[in-house]
């Protein structure tokens, strides 16, 4: 709307009023040339669809999330997908040291129920809430720091390698203490499991050699250091 008035005498001012703001076009960075030409040196178009939510990335030919002969891998860019569609108001990815803290309840408590099964030697029943608690472990959202996640699926893996190990299972057992070793090596608790396991597989040997890589990281463990001294003399009564 335009209109003219008179300031002062002899003066007369035009002024120009709008009242709806005008929006500023956000202006786009102009990309790096050379962090541009790498990222077009390894560009390779995939052809993908879309699952009917509109959401979730398959494979054209054969509507999978992973496909060997697609040489295809969508599993965890859905998995982020799945986590922003299912947060609309979530317009950017909290901190990392934002943690869900439901998500970390029902981890605890599963582990809990496990460890309270364990206790009153039921082994199976454990290994059971033990399998779900890694299950909700590794659903963390990708922006948390991987700390949170690395903490609590190594205690409940651990876990349940003891678990297995009283069901005298001890491949699994096994299986567990290196899957925990592979996510906290400096752990002594794990290589602890693997050499438990590696005794029930009656292999003193080696669980001597799993304690000692323990020790390295920890040379005052007490748990370890007690553990070595025990297998050390039953190798020397055996001979």
């Amino acid at each position: 709307m335009s209109h003219s008035h008179t300031h002062a005498p002899g003066e007369e001012h035009s002024h120009s009023h709008s009242h709806a703001p005008q929006q500023q076009q956000p202006i786009m960075p102009t990309p790096d040339p050379t962090v541009q030409a790498l990222i077009d040196q390894d560009f390779r178009p995939v052809p993908l669809a879309l699952a009917a939510d509109g959401a979730i990335a398959l494979c054209e030919p054969h509507k999978l999330e992973k496909c060997d002969n697609c040489n295809v891998d969508f599993v965890n860019t859905n998995r982020l997908s799945r986590l922003l569609v299912a947060n609309p108001n979530l317009l950017c990815p909290p901190p990392s040291n934002v943690v869900s803290q439901k998500l970390t309840q029902m981890v605890t408590s599963a582990k809990d129920e496990g460890n309270a099964l364990f206790k009153v030697g039921q082994a199976q029943q454990a290994i059971l809430r033990y399998t779900t608690a890694a299950t909700l472990a590794i659903q963390r959202p990708p922006w948390e720091a991987n700390q949170f996640m690395r903490e609590e699926l190594s205690a409940t893996v651990s876990n349940r390698s003891a678990a297995y190990f009283e069901a005298h299972d001890y491949v699994s057992a096994l299986a567990d203490a290196e899957t925990v070793i592979a996510i906290r090596r400096n752990w002594p608790k794990g290589h602890y499991r693997k050499a438990k396991a590696l005794l029930g597989m009656d292999k003193p040997k080696e669980a001597a050699d799993a304690v000692k890589l323990g020790l390295s990281y920890e040379p005052n463990n007490n748990e370890l250091v007690s553990f070595l001294a025990d297998i050390e003399k039953s190798v020397a009564v055996a001979a």
